[in-house]
């Protein structure tokens, strides 16, 4: 296919025509229609959207020009044909000429390089900016590092995107004509953005019938109740974030100190026979007896799902009610499970009203992510042991009050029965 189009104008007619194939040839390759990486230069080729939203993008923002050969859309490397326009707008990342080693910004690269393996031209612009000095003779800072000592200081000490964008203006003209340090907030943040967590926005039902996703992924109505998909100018009517669970637990155990704790269970707690930690409760037994090559690897994940309405707004008359969905890891110390680092987000379902038992309808994807990892597995690289392994994990327990614990399980928390361990035997008069 010509890629001539990517060249042309946005408002052009060869453009849009460019777009609307590409947009066929995506979804026709795909795996998953409603889940096709975006090539728009601003996502990176991190997120991850639907074909509309892929469309949308690269009409309205256009398309990375450096993205010739469209391998994470199904085209095959080895059979791209490398015609004269293609040799004369190739695009090959320069090595920087001076390299330094700083122990943070190693960390970071690595940390990132598994889940950026697929991405291969956002990963050469990290890594050249983790080796670039700030400027010409530095040896204390690169790019990379200079701005992250900077954000960290940003975050503990709460300023404001205007006042960063001052400080780092400042710092700029202060250092050697010749420094690379961004000049603002968007240019820091743009840098940034391979190392931040990634998400995926997932259109909904207005009356939470079904995600458009999967075999809804193309529509425009819901087929159950019939309700448009968008609002006016194609503003979708409800919005799911999901937070993909498996690459952050890959960055969990990349990190040295971090692996070494989620196996805290099995290498460092007292057995004295004492309920110290769930490891000692009859309940993690009974997974390793039903379930034994499960347990005979301690590194493998025993979670915790916790959700419950929250009104973000903070005001008592307003009825608004938003579920955010956490996960706990119970590998850790109990010192450490319920710490806010390591309580990770990984679902914002949006109001105003509540899901009540339609919540199942919006954990789909976290629970699909869950039945991968408990039924093939993920291979990730151990930080502490220094050696890939297989990780599996699995839904240890809920955390969540009574109403929320109905909404879950299906159970009917209402009536005469309805007592979850009493059942029939209810003592209701």
């Amino acid at each position: 296919m010509d890629r001539k189009w990517m060249f042309a104008s946005r408002l052009s007619k060869e453009y849009e025509d460019g777009v609307k194939e590409f947009r066929k040839f995506a979804v026709e390759h795909a795996k998953n229609p409603s889940r096709i990486i975006c090539p728009y230069l601003h996502c990176c080729h991190l997120k991850v959207v639907n074909a509309d939203e892929l469309e949308e993008h690269l009409i309205c923002n256009g398309i990375d020009k450096s993205y010739l050969c469209w391998t994470k859309h199904g085209e095959n490397r080895k059979n791209h044909i490398n015609n004269d326009f293609h040799d004369n707008t190739s695009y090959t990342p320069k090595e920087p000429e001076t390299t330094y080693e700083l122990d943070e910004v190693e960390d970071i690269v690595n940390v990132i390089e598994e889940d950026m393996r697929d991405c291969p031209q956002m990963f050469d612009r990290l890594t050249t900016d983790a080796k670039t000095p700030l400027y010409n003779g530095c040896t204390t800072f690169t790019r990379l590092s200079a701005v992250l000592k900077l954000f960290n200081l940003k975050a503990r000490n709460g300023w404001s995107d205007t006042s960063f964008t001052e400080l780092l203006s400042l710092i700029k003209d202060m250092l050697p004509q010749d420094n690379v340090l961004p000049s603002r907030m968007y240019d820091a943040r743009k840098m940034l953005r391979s190392i931040g967590m990634s998400y995926e926005k997932i259109h909904a039902c207005p009356n939470d019938c079904i995600l458009f996703r999967n075999e809804y992924a193309l529509l425009d109505k819901c087929p159950n109740c019939m309700t448009s998909r968008y609002k006016k100018n194609l503003v979708p009517s409800k919005v799911v974030w999901y937070f993909p669970i498996i690459p952050r637990f890959r960055r969990m155990y990349h990190n040295e100190q971090d692996a070494k704790n989620l196996r805290w269970h099995a290498d460092e707690r007292i057995r004295d026979g004492k309920l110290r930690h769930l490891t000692d409760s009859p309940q993690w037994a009974k997974v390793d007896h039903d379930y034994p090559n499960f347990g005979k690897e301690p590194r493998n994940l025993r979670l915790a799902l916790s959700t419950d309405g929250v009104n973000p707004h903070g005001m008592q008359s307003n009825s608004h009610s938003t579920w955010p969905v956490v996960m706990i890891i119970y590998n850790l110390p109990p010192w450490l499970c319920m710490k806010r680092k390591f309580m990770m987000l990984s679902m914002l379902i949006p109001g105003p009203k509540q899901p009540g038992n339609d919540i199942d309808i919006y954990l789909t994807p976290l629970i699909e992510d869950l039945k991968d990892m408990w039924n093939k597995g993920v291979e990730v690289y151990d930080g502490y042991t220094k050696e890939s392994f297989l990780l599996r994990a699995m839904l240890f327990g809920t955390i969540n009050d009574f109403p929320a614990y109905g909404n879950l399980s299906g159970y009917s928390i209402k009536g005469k029965y309805a007592c979850p361990i009493c059942e029939d035997n209810t003592d209701w008069v």
